[in-house]
């Protein structure tokens, strides 16, 4: 029934200021750029981000975790343009780490560095 996680979204009212901060941080351009949405393809999942901010209370919901191979080079990527600490990488136990930033619009970004989990195709 359930097929994995697709997508995450998140709330900037700022959408120009928002999209160029992602293109730079992720490294990708959007290939959907709507004033009402704009979605970016990364590593065959979506990342969109949406102005309309109206009964949203940024930063204090669900984190979604981004895949990385290096943690701590990801984690300074971010920081370098302009993100904020949330957690230090951290060693959770198992070869995994984690860590979170907050991007300049209150959205926190999870990164997760897991050598068991493989997506499957």
């Amino acid at each position: 029934m359930f097929l994995g996680l697709r997508t995450v979204i998140y709330h900037a009212p700022d959408l120009a200021k928002a999209k160029a901060w992602y293109t730079t941080a992720f490294g990708v351009a959007p290939y959907f750029d709507e004033p009402f949405y704009v979605g970016f393809e990364v590593g065959g999942f979506e990342l969109g981000l949406n102005p309309d901010v109206r009964n949203v209370k940024v930063g204090n919901n669900a984190v979604a975790y981004w895949g990385v191979p290096d943690i701590e080079e990801a984690y300074r990527h971010l920081l370098d343009r302009g993100a904020e600490s949330r957690s230090p990488v951290q060693d959770v136990g198992g070869e995994i780490k984690v860590a979170a930033v907050a991007d300049p619009f209150g959205n926190v970004i999870g990164l997760i560095q897991n050598p068991h989990f493989k997506v499957k195709g």
